[in-house]
């Protein structure tokens, strides 16, 4: 309803709800011929002539079940629906494929680990290659492989201690074993030796392509993300609110009823108003005006109440709207707190539980991955590694929006509802006896006059 706005107002400043707004006028146009969109656009233009920064709060309707535009509006909604529904199958799948690479990444930064750590001369590494090598390679010969030989009943017993043993073919010959042995070792050490370096570099060019296949992933999954967002976004836009229990909206009638709410403000400047008389000459000061903590501002709030009759355009797919409108012009004082807190109030209402829902599916199980992604698409090599622990510079975390690759993320999430539960700082002795009267002044002035010139523009003689 378009009163929300009003409501959250109240219970923001007490006052305003023991009160009311400081001015109140209320209009009525009626013409089933005329279509609405005039009144609306008029009075938006008005007010920023007059001005003001405006946006729109509000912007909700019902239809009839039996109209032609509810029927209209429902095939346009499941249109985008399953458009929606498409795309995010597909970032499924590309987001499954993101967390496979990071595994494999993961596994293969752990083999290259031992090669790294075999350039070191660790005797460690080489006895976990060797392990590797014997497992995954020379497990292919079958019965002549090395493991098959000495666990067999050919006699061999030695000969995994003494490939464990040695690290060249030199060292073989050096060994105390009878020369069948020998014969065996050899081409299995050198054969080795050709492996280590050559998986090595191969290892090494697969961690570098699934790293450049893991930017390309994540960019498709930010891709599919963007081009969601609008089909989503207009769905829930299509949807109408339950009618309820309002007697206009009868199910078998045509019609049609809008709410919409739109708030203008205009920041009151404290020096030229005071150089004007409004306000004390000393606060023309520089070093009083340091002192002020926050902005005033002279807030109009416009709600509009449609009840129309929808008309298709011939041979077009869009309707038009006659029927009545009451528009309600409203004024406020309100602080720059006040104003963050209307906005907060309204993004946790049901008015954006959609676009809530919108940023869970697209963006945060990115997030979930993000220290992941960054790791890996960070790096340049497993040698700079240590070096890069010290460099926090991250491009690609401007994508994301994120420019700490550690948890603090998480720490202002947290953050954010303890924030919202501080309560407002009241109104200093300057704000309360001048400020604010100043800013509630010139919004009453400023609604009468938008109120009188749209009155006086279609020739209304009476008002309430």
């Amino acid at each position: 309803m378009a009163s929300v706005v009003s409501e959250i107002i109240e219970k923001i400043n007490p006052k305003y709800k023991e009160k009311g707004p400081d001015v109140s006028h209320t209009l009525g146009y009626d013409s089933a011929v005329e279509t609405l969109e005039p009144v609306y656009f008029y009075i938006l233009d008005l007010m920023n002539d007059f001005g003001f920064k405006t946006e729109k709060l509000v912007d909700n309707f019902s239809s009839s079940p039996g109209s032609g535009h509810f029927a209209e509006l429902g095939q346009r909604a499941t249109i985008m629906q399953n458009q929606a529904s498409k795309i995010l199958g597909d970032i499924n799948t590309v987001l499954r494929s993101v967390l496979n690479i990071i595994y494999d990444l993961k596994e293969f930064r752990i083999r290259l680990q031992s090669y790294d750590d075999l350039k070191k001369n660790q005797e460690g590494a080489m006895l976990s290659l060797k392990q590797i090598w014997m497992d995954k390679v020379d497990i292919q010969k079958g019965n002549s492989s090395i493991k098959a030989m000495a666990l067999g009943q050919g006699g061999f017993v030695t000969l995994i201690d003494a490939f464990l043993a040695v690290k060249d073919e030199k060292e073989v010959q050096k060994l105390d074993l009878n020369d069948r042995v020998k014969r065996i070792l050899l081409p299995r050490v050198h054969e080795f030796n050709v492996w280590v370096v050559q998986s090595g570099q191969e290892l090494r060019k697969r961690y570098e392509l699934e790293k450049t296949y893991l930017k390309s992933q994540v960019n498709s999954l930010k891709l599919y993300s963007r081009w969601a967002k609008p089909y989503l976004r207009t769905a829930y836009e299509l949807e109408g609110k339950e009618g309820g229990k309002e007697p206009a909206l009868v199910k078998t009638f045509n019609t049609i009823v809008l709410e919409l709410a739109l708030l203008g403000k205009r920041e009151i400047n404290i020096k030229d108003s005071a150089l004007e008389g409004r306000l004390p000459r000393e606060f023309t000061k520089e070093s009083f005006l340091k002192t002020l903590k926050r902005k005033y501002y002279s807030c109009v709030i416009v709600e509009f109440n449609f009840r129309g009759i929808p008309q298709r355009v011939s041979q077009q797919s869009h309707f038009t709207f006659g029927g009545k409108a009451n528009v309600t012009f409203k004024a406020y004082a309100l602080n720059e707190d006040e104003l963050d807190k209307i906005n907060k109030e309204l993004e946790d209402s049901d008015l954006n539980d959609a676009l809530k829902l919108i940023q869970g599916v697209t963006d945060d199980s990115l997030n979930e991955l993000q220290n992941e992604i960054n790791f890996f698409l960070e790096e340049k090599n497993l040698q700079d590694e240590k070096k890069k622990t010290n460099d926090q510079s991250n491009p690609f975390l401007a994508l994301f929006g994120i420019y700490d690759k550690s948890e603090k993320p998480k720490e202002t999430k947290e953050k954010k509802p303890e924030e919202k539960e501080k309560p407002f700082k009241k109104d200093t002795w300057i704000e309360a006896t001048h400020l604010r009267p100043l800013a509630a002044a010139i919004a009453k002035d400023n609604v009468m006059d938008l109120f009188d010139v749209y009155k006086k523009a279609h020739g209304m003689a009476s008002f309430t």
